[in-house]
């Protein structure tokens, strides 16, 4: 239980609040000429409301957090580190590294805008919040992200279970080398999206953007439109269900595309042997 309270106060020390346990941290300011580090390290079952950060690393080794109502600017770099079992909720997330090798923290109603965001975590739920960030959840484990607008590049990459709902993705060669991953209800729009990946499957989204889903293990699609596609599913094993046009497919390796219309097919000049089918539907 939470019984020490610490309010209105202004801290800029090294480890200003070093191995705080069973508190609340409330309206405080992490800042000023001290230019200390670390200053909420290895603390324990902490609530934190309504402060404003501009120092580095100060939530680094925490066990038990929920964060509220908080603005981490430009300079809080690498906010949380080795963190576990938290709650992120109507706050700001700026500098770079916000978060990474955590495990089992839900991201609420937030604004990130961090480069490098989300590497080497765990069980990370992320909703009803915008994101900006480049190589978002590197190689991450069990993420659930719903209801998210998200500005990028490189996302997703070598991620292991993943589900993405009703989001719009304005990303660039995302889910590279990705694992298990399912999309639902939303816009994904990036170049080459998701070569190499293994057991992609997309579900009623609108894929648009150069060369996507090539090299592809496992790939599903269904009831998807794809603009602006072009030399798709190179060596994929997929099926496919797209309503509407595709521009161009490539070289599938097996499976089944079936499509409205399709403006070219092209054969031929394979690496490997390539047996997968493109059906064009019937309209009745």
């Amino acid at each position: 239980m939470q019984n020490n309270l610490i309010k209105n106060q202004t801290f800029d020390e090294e480890r200003a609040l070093y191995n705080l346990r069973d508190a609340s941290v409330e309206n405080c300011v992490f800042a000023g000429p001290a230019d200390g580090e670390s200053v909420l390290k290895e603390a324990r079952n902490i609530r934190v409301a309504d402060c404003a950060f501009s120092l580095r690393y100060p939530l680094w080794h925490v066990n038990g957090f929920t964060v509220e109502n908080s603005k981490m600017d430009q300079l809080t770099r690498a906010a949380l580190w080795y963190s576990f079992h938290g709650k992120i909720e109507n706050s700001t997330l700026g500098g770079i590294k916000a978060l990474r090798e955590c495990g089992d923290v839900a991201i609420k109603g937030c604004k990130v805008d961090s480069p490098e965001f989300g590497w080497k975590c765990a069980d990370i739920s992320v909703e009803n919040s915008e994101i900006t960030a480049e190589y978002l959840f590197f190689d991450s484990r069990n993420i659930t992200l719903r209801d998210i607008t998200m500005h990028g590049k490189y996302s997703f990459q070598y991620v292991d279970g993943l589900v993405i709902e009703n989001s719009v993705l304005d990303t660039k060669d995302a889910f590279w080398h990705s694992k298990n991953v399912t999309v639902k209800n939303s816009v994904v729009k990036g170049e080459y999206l998701a070569w190499f990946s293994e057991g992609l499957t997309l579900i009623d989204c609108e894929i648009e953007g150069t060369q996507p889903l090539c090299y592809c293990k496992d790939l599903t699609l269904v009831n998807c439109t794809m603009k602006n596609c072009d030399l798709s599913f190179e060596y994929s094993d997929v099926q496919a269900d797209v309503r509407g046009h595709i521009d161009s497919v490539k070289n599938p390796r097996s499976g089944r595309i079936t499509a409205d219309s399709v403006g070219e097919i092209i054969t031929g000049d394979a690496v490997m042997e390539c047996t997968g089918e493109v059906k064009i539907r019937e309209c009745h």
